[in-house]
């Protein structure tokens, strides 16, 4: 059972939500609140495997509330839920390392298929949003090739990474364990002196690999 903590200001968008997630058995919404000070003191008294955050609530904002879970409880995945389609609120979400990014106007298996995907250790953006971004992306690229010393292995890894998929459907694609895509994965991230698969991904749609 995944526990999942959902941080959003208007009540009935809130029940709403609540009510989609639990339609799949796996997921359970264990907390919930309004506010991201609120969101931060939960985590400190429950564990949660996945957050859910709106973009923008009171006292402290959803970018805000990523930060400090992501750098105080660092294995709890993080799920960004927004109307606001913005390239920066994408860009900045992106940059603190969050792992998901969806608008709420998606429908139930938009959302269940996101957090299903960020769970098994994928990256999910919304498409439309992502049709913003990834552009913008691509045109910060000031190194279009990527660290020669990768190997073909791990650049084939890093642009299954760069495509959002899971540790599971790297391993299916590539005909090889969960456990050789992990260990890959830590190299890279070593090699490349990046934090986490956000920024890989990241890495790999501005050095042309995706």
């Amino acid at each position: 059972m995944a526990r999942i903590l959902l941080a959003e200001d208007q009540v009935m968008v809130r029940q709403g939500l609540k009510m989609m997630i639990e339609t799949e058995e796996e997921f359970k919404v264990t907390g919930e609140t309004n506010n991201g000070k609120e969101a931060i003191d939960l985590c400190e008294r429950m564990q949660f495997d996945i957050a859910i955050l709106d973009i923008r609530m009171p006292i402290i904002d959803g970018l805000e509330t990523a930060k400090i879970i992501q750098s105080r409880w660092p294995q709890m995945k993080i799920l960004m839920l927004t109307t606001f389609d913005d390239d920066h609120y994408v860009m900045e979400a992106l940059r603190i390392g969050v792992s998901g990014y969806i608008l709420k106007n998606g429908d139930t298996d938009a959302l269940l298929r996101s957090i299903h995907s960020v769970l098994n250790g994928g990256l999910t953006i919304e498409e439309n949003v992502a049709a913003k971004v990834v552009p913008q992306l691509i045109k910060q690229n000031n190194n279009p090739e990527a660290d020669p010393t990768l190997t073909p292995r791990e650049r084939a890894i890093l642009k299954c990474i760069g495509e959002g998929l899971s540790n599971n459907e790297i391993a299916d694609r590539l005909a090889i364990s969960v456990g050789t895509v992990k260990n890959n994965t830590s190299k890279i991230l070593t090699k490349l002196d990046l934090r986490d698969r956000t920024q890989l991904a990241i890495y790999a749609i501005r050095h042309n690999l995706v």
